[in-house]
This record gives structure tokens, sequence and C-alpha cells, in this order.
């Protein structure tokens, strides 16, 4: 897939490759597929010849997304380095400890992530990023501008070597754990691309597209495809308006984001946290084509896909999301929990042996056709009167017209049982007492499961992929209700 990409660069060297917009929404043009080639070789090149880095070598990269990003990634694969990901929003305690693990030899950062780790901090805080002084990670070396108070250029020049064949490690992502404990996925150069082909098999880009998406496995099968990409812009309201002025064939927006969308064009794909049908049905009221809800996990991406009116039709317990992709391979443990595997899974995490399966944290069920079907996060369970709820179960049934997001949270009883809340985010507009009239019905089939209460209020979201924040949600609803 990268080799393609990259012959696919060459052919098309003054076609647009990856667009951004102004707060107006208008198209501007980011890099042209011959820039961003070039960008990579003279990347490659100075990792290379001036800092001495070779295949296995760990480069960390804190740069923004956009075409200087992706020609890192490309110029670290050419290389047959690892590219650990510094994520700002972890907290400096936290990254220092996982970069404790990964040891990078460099570490490339643009100015924006130099100043939210010197001079810009104490505004990065109330934006919640915080990176420690990168110099404390290893070397460092700034990727695009300099600006006073940065680390020396990247020195560029020379001929980039020819590109490594081999396998190994290609990307370390950190995920969970803590300071003492940090826990990284590391993905290998054959799962990366067995995950990419994955993903091509399934939406299959088209060369002359228009493609709005921001992360590596949109981008690198929509470029080798031919096809030009459009970064999201940040604010919900210029995101409404580059879709109006772009009307891409193809788009990739979180859940939230999507929320926020007033109008939609071709096929839409959705995933990073739970989609409910009731949302893949809305933007398909406002214009797309197809609505699609994509499983995936940081380990494994992507696992399943459901596109609106399968799910929509489907009207057993739980969260329909579809059959395995071709390649994904499913299992089921005693407790329910999902496991998954194949090419495109994480090789393991670091410092861990390599392990075949990943656990998901996801109880689920396979139905007789083989589709996935979700019934919540294996920690979610609340226990109330002895008896086991498992909210995922019951959640889509709560995602009416009307309804934004909801979830089920345990909310503790001061006597060791726990009380079961329903928090329901209404979309904006929506007549409380007509909505709560309607969500009577759906209560009422949840039998013993039936919550102790319906709130009315924002769910609180948490992460870069804004999924639902239970333990702020069990908080926000024990203020609301008060002791038992």
């Amino acid at each position: 897939m990268l080799d393609r990409l990259e012959r696919t660069l060459r052919r098309g060297a003054d076609r647009p490759a990856v667009l951004g917009c102004t707060r107006g929404g208008a198209v501007a043009v980011g890099a042209r597929c011959g820039e961003l080639a070039d960008l990579a070789d003279g990347y490659a090149a100075a990792l290379h010849h001036r800092y001495g880095l070779r295949p296995g070598d760990t480069l960390g990269v804190a740069v923004r997304p956009g075409p200087r990003a992706l020609a890192v990634m490309l110029a670290a694969h050419r290389l047959g380095l690892r590219a650990a990901v510094l994520d700002p929003q972890a907290g400096p305690e936290v990254l220092l400890a996982r970069l404790a693990l990964a040891r990078p030899a460099l570490v490339l950062a643009d100015a924006a992530a130099q100043a939210v780790a010197s001079w810009a901090r104490p505004l990065a805080r109330r934006a919640h990023l915080a990176l420690p002084p990168l110099a404390e990670l290893g070397p460092v070396a700034t990727v695009g501008p300099r600006r006073p108070g940065c680390a020396p250029a990247l020195a560029m020049g020379g001929t980039p070597p020819p590109g490594y064949d081999g396998d190994g490690d290609a990307v370390i992502v950190f995920t969970s754990g803590t300071t003492s404990a940090p826990r990284a996925v590391v993905h290998t150069r054959a799962g990366l691309a067995a995950g990419m082909r994955t993903v091509d098999g399934l939406v299959r880009p088209r060369p002359g597209a228009a493609v709005l998406g921001g992360t590596f496995f949109v981008l690198v099968p929509a470029l080798a495809a031919g096809a030009t990409v459009a970064l999201p812009a940040r604010s919900p309201k210029v995101l409404g308006r580059q879709l109006a002025r772009l009307r891409p064939d193809e788009t990739y927006l979180t859940p939230p984001q999507l929320r926020g969308v007033g109008a939609f064009t071709g096929r839409v794909w959705t995933g990073s946290a739970p989609a409910s049908a009731e949302l893949l049905a809305r933007v398909k009221r406002l214009g797309a084509s197809e609505a699609w809800g994509v499983y995936a996990l940081t380990e494994l991406f992507p696992a399943a896909a459901v596109e609106e009116s399968e799910k929509s039709a489907f009207t057993g317990d739980g969260d329909l999301l579809g059959h395995p992709l071709p390649g994904v391979a499913t299992r089921l443990t005693a407790a329910g929990e999902l496991l998954l595997g194949g090419p495109g899974a994480r090789d393991r995490y670091l410092g861990e042996q390599p392990d075949p399966w990943v656990r998901t944290g996801d109880r689920a069920r396979l139905t007789a056709d083989g589709r996935i079907v979700l019934a919540g996060r294996c920690k979610d369970m609340v226990l109330r009167r002895a008896e086991n709820v498992y909210p995922g179960l019951y959640e889509p049934s709560l995602h009416l017209p009307g309804v934004d997001l909801a979830v089920l949270v345990g909310v503790p009883a001061g006597d060791g049982d726990e009380r079961l809340v329903a928090l329901v985010q209404p979309q904006p507009g929506t007549d409380h007492r007509r909505l709560r009239a309607a969500l009577q019905a759906p209560l009422e089939r949840m039998g013993s499961a039936r919550p102790d209460a319906l709130l009315f209020a924002d769910v609180p979201l948490a992460g870069r992929s804004r999924k639902p924040d239970r333990a702020a949600a069990a908080r926000l609803c024990a203020g609301k209700l008060g002791p038992r």
C-alpha cells in the first residue's frame, strides 16, 4: 500500500493531495502530491544521513495532523523505523513514563508542540494539552517553521536511501496504564499493511474522489487510490461549512463530530465511539447515500462494519456491529468477552510477548450468521439488587428520534448497592416532555433492568475520540439525584 502510494504521488505530482480549509469553509491546498513525496524523501534523507537512524530505531513524533505529520510517517516507514506517537492530552508525567519504555533515538516536533511544552504551557492547560520538556524524551529536532526557543530545525539534504524491505515494528500507540505501568500497542509493518488493505477493500476509494478524514488509516488508502484528502476542521461550524463547500464522496468523522453537522454528501463512515442506528439514520436523512458504523480498536482497525439499513432492521438486544471484516477472527471467552485476531491485529503490547488474540474488554454474542452483537463493556456492569445489568444491552433502545446520546450508569446507593440511571442527551430544540413520554415504551421493555431514574443532560465525553465518560456521567447523575 505504501509503495503504491509513493508511485501515485509521483505520477500525479501537480494534483492536490491534502486539503485544509479557511474559517469560511473554503478549500485550501495544504500540499500537492509531488510536494508531499518530496517532503517524505527529504525527511528520510535527513533522518538517515544527518541523524544516523537505522531500521528498528524509535522515532518520537509530536507533529500536528497534516502534510508534515504524514510525510514524517512515510519517511519512518521507508527507513524501517518505529514511530512512537506522542499525545499532548496524556499529561507530562504519563508521557515521560511511556517514552521511558520506547526510548526514542530522536523526537520530531513542530513549533506548536514545543510551545505546549514551554512558553505556551499555561494556555495549553486550558485546552487540556500538556507535554513535558521534549528534551527530556531524547534529542529533539524541529519539523516545519522554527520559532524562538525551539530545538534546531531538522537538517534537510542528501539522497534518500533505498526503502527498507523487511518486517519489524512500525508504530507504537500509547493507550492505557499508569505512570508506574504504562501500556502501548505495537503494530508491525505487516500488520499495518493488512489493516490498510482491509480499509481499502471496505471503502474502495476512487481516483479523483474527495475524501474528508484525518487518520493515517484514511489518508494512506485514499491517497494511494488517487483520491484527494481534506483534513476535518476542528470547529463544528467551520466543519459544516467545509462539508458544504467540498461535498466529499467519502466522509470519516467520529459520532460527536457527526452530531454537529447539518448536511452530508456521499458515503459517511464513523467509529471510535458508539454510533446508534438513530444517529446513522439522521446522517442519511441529511443527505448521505450510505451511513456506516465501523467497530475498531487501537489494537485492530477495522474489525467489523454495519450499514444503517441493516442496523435499523435489527430488533434484538444489544448493539449490532455487523459481520467481521475479511481476515478478522472472533472468539468469546467463558465470561462472554469478545476476542479478535487476524493479520491486522497488533503484534503485542510494548514490553510484553506477542499474543494472537486481542482482548477487547467488550461483552458480546455472535448471531447464527456470524454477526457481532455488543452487550457493553465488561467493566461497565452495574450491580443492582444482586442482579448484574449490562448497559450495552439496553442503551441502543434509548436512541430514539430527538436523542443525541444516551447511557446507563450506576450510582452508589450508600449500602453497597447501585441505582441504575438513564442519562439522555436530547437534540437541541427537542421537547423534553414529549421525549420523556416516547422513552417510556423502551424503558418498559427493559423489564428487571428498567432504570431507577431518567435524567436529561449533556453526556460527558472524554479522550481523543470523545467517547462517553461513564465515571463522569455517574458523578453527574449522583449530583442531580442527591442522597437516596
